[in-house]
This record gives structure tokens, C-alpha cells and sequence, in this order.
């Protein structure tokens, strides 16, 4: 690429480690279908993270594909997901969702984020019994669309109200790293895997060339779960790939280290956008940045660097996403300071 790509957090390849680890034990052979010593290996170290034996844990290659196989495998035909406008699986992934044959209730987002009163108008508003869906599964992603962050105290009110109406809490972590690793953040994985139902954790955004993790806390929703991987095509045959990269990013801090690197990046961006005199769209917890920027700004930029233009916000300026990751180098993003 001619220019450097503030587009997303994963235009790189891998973390070395990772590429070593597959080099390495290339030769080795192992069982398919995930059934092999370095998936069981990944599993182990991920339930050691969350502190939960009795949870279940599936590796499988995206987020699109986590969603798909978490929601169609949790909900009745009759029954649909509640998520915020912004949310991933509402405007970023094709309608998978939908494709399954559950409707989504979008609710107007709050920083990206959605709340209790959210919840409750829905469940008000689908009343209608049996005219209307069901409401049964509660979509979260955090961070979120917009790069905000949903508390300890926000993320237990959600839960205890999915818990006494009956309601399935998902939590689409592709960025959870770095939700985690945030300044403002105050949850860990142990809250995470104990407040939701099921969980995913992204690797692909945070040193990996694919993977997320499944975290299932719910063990009524973990039986025949198996069969749902297989069926949507998530069971790769050389699962090792998986699970090779998931030992080498949870056996030391590789993990939260990567996502570090990606917030300090990002908080040095947006430092330096504001110093300019520049507003932003929303506040910068994570890796993400959206600055509003004339148009002739953006043009200018973009003979260097390459971003997305996120929406039209006037007649002569637009929001803007910039994204850092964990391969970052940090005379980039001083290079963009510069020339802004």
C-alpha cells in the first residue's frame, strides 16, 4: 500500500509469535475438527482467564460467523434480538441475521450503547402476544460500534433485568480487548463471563490472522451447540489454525498487551485531533476515533492516508473513522499530526 491505513485494526498480517507457533509446529500432526492438543490448550487458558471451568468455549474463524451460529442457535423462529441501531449485526453484516429468520429490534443507540429503559419500552412495545416477535436475546458489543464502553454498573443493570424477564444476554466482543485494556474501563473478564450468557472474544482485531473465541456461561444454551458450529460452517478441519493463535495470545499477556499498544495509539490521535481545534463525533475510550473534519481537510489527508469517511455531517464536513491496532507504529500516527 502507498499510503498507511488508519482504515482498521486489521490490515496486518499476525503477531510474529503467532507466525513462529505455526511455522514451528507445521510438521506436527494433530486431530481435526478442533480436537487437537493446541485447541484444547486455548480453551484451557481462556477458561482460566474468565474463571469459569463450567464454561464451554468454540473457536471459530469471524464475527459475522460468531453471531450468526451465537443467535440461530439461542432463538425459537418465533423469537428476535434486541440491539442498538449502530450495532454490528444491524448495519455491518449483511443482513446474516436476518437470513436466519429472526427479526432485529433495533432500539436508537446512546453513544453506541443501549440501556434498561431501552429494554423495558421494547418488551412494552411487543406486548401484543402472539401478533408480535418475541424479545429474547439482548445484543451488546463492547467496545462498541462508536468505540464507547459499557461499565460495571451499566453491564449488571442489563444483566439483572435479562435475568428476571427472561432474556438471553450476548455480548459480541471483536474489540473486547481493547474495551477492556481502556483507560475508563471497569470491567474484566471475569465480570464479562459472569453477568452474560454467552460471549464471543475477537482475535482478528488484536494480532491474529482470524479467530473468535464462543464463551458460553449458560450451560442450558451450550447443549447440541456443537452441532450449530458444524452446521454454519464454522468447524474448520485444521481447527489447530485456531488454536495455535489463541495459546500464543492468552499463554503470557500478549493479549491485553497488543490491545494496549492500540489505546495509547489512539489516545495520542485523538489528543492531537482536539489540539487542533477539531471536534469529535464520539468520545474516544478505545481504538476507535470519529472527528468531524471539513471536507477539504479530509481530501487533503487522504493523498497519505487512508481512513473512512463514516457520514455526511454538514454541507461542507463529514465524520471520519480512524482506527489504530495493535501493529500501529507510533511514527504514524506523529506523521498524521503533522500533516494535519
Amino acid at each position: 500500500m502507498t499510503k498507511y491505513s488508519f482504515l482498521d485494526d486489521y490490515s496486518e498480517g499476525c503477531h510474529p509469535n503467532i507466525l513462529h507457533a505455526l511455522a514451528d509446529t507445521n510438521l506436527i500432526q494433530q486431530t481435526a475438527y478442533g480436537h487437537d492438543e493446541y485447541t484444547a490448550k486455548a480453551k484451557q487458558l481462556i477458561k482460566r482467564e474468565i474463571a469459569s471451568e463450567q464454561s464451554d468455549v468454540y473457536l471459530v474463524v469471524g464475527g459475522t460467523l460468531a453471531n450468526i451460529i451465537v443467535m440461530s442457535s439461542c432463538l425459537r423462529p418465533h423469537e428476535a434480538v434486541i440491539s442498538a441501531d449502530t450495532g454490528h449485526i444491524v448495519v455491518r453484516e449483511t443482513g446474516a441475521i436476518e437470513a436466519t429468520g429472526h427479526k432485529i429490534i433495533n432500539v436508537v443507540n446512546q453513544q453506541g450503547k443501549i440501556t434498561v429503559g431501552d429494554l423495558e419500552q421494547v418488551l412494552v412495545d411487543h406486548s401484543h402476544v402472539p401478533h408480535m416477535v418475541k424479545p429474547k436475546l439482548v445484543y451488546l458489543s463492547n467496545a462498541t460500534e462508536l468505540g464507547t464502553l459499557y461499565s460495571k454498573q451499566e453491564l449488571t443493570a442489563i444483566s439483572e433485568f435479562c435475568r428476571e424477564n427472561g432474556l438471553y444476554l450476548f455480548l459480541d466482543g471483536a474489540r473486547l480487548a481493547t474495551a477492556l485494556t481502556a483507560e475508563k474501563n471497569n470491567l474484566t473478564l471475569k465480570d464479562i463471563a459472569k453477568l452474560t450468557d454467552l460471549f464471543s472474544m475477537g482475535a482478528t482485531k488484536n494480532g491474529a490472522l482470524i479467530g473468535e473465541a464462543i464463551v458460553i456461561n449458560n450451560n442450558s444454551l451450550a447443549e447440541d451447540f456443537t452441532f450449530h458450529v458444524k452446521q454454519r460452517g464454522g468447524m474448520l478441519s485444521k481447527g489447530r489454525l485456531l488454536g495455535i493463535q489463541f495459546v500464543e495470545l492468552f499463554k503470557d499477556n500478549l493479549y491485553f498487551e497488543l490491545a494496549e499498544h492500540a489505546n495509547k495509539m489512539a489516545k495520542k490521535l485523538s489528543e492531537g485531533l482536539l489540539a487542533h481545534g477539531l471536534k469529535l463525533e464520539a468520545d474516544t475510550e478505545t481504538n476507535q476515533i470519529f472527528a468531524v473534519l471539513p471536507d477539504e481537510l479530509i481530501a487533503r489527508l487522504q493523498e497519505k492516508f487512508d481512513f473512512y469517511v463514516w457520514c455526511r455531517k454538514t454541507a461542507d464536513s463529514s465524520v471520519v473513522r480512524l482506527v489504530t491496532g495493535w501493529a500501529t507504529p507510533e511514527e504514524k500516527v506523529d506523521e498524521f499530526l503533522t500533516l494535519l
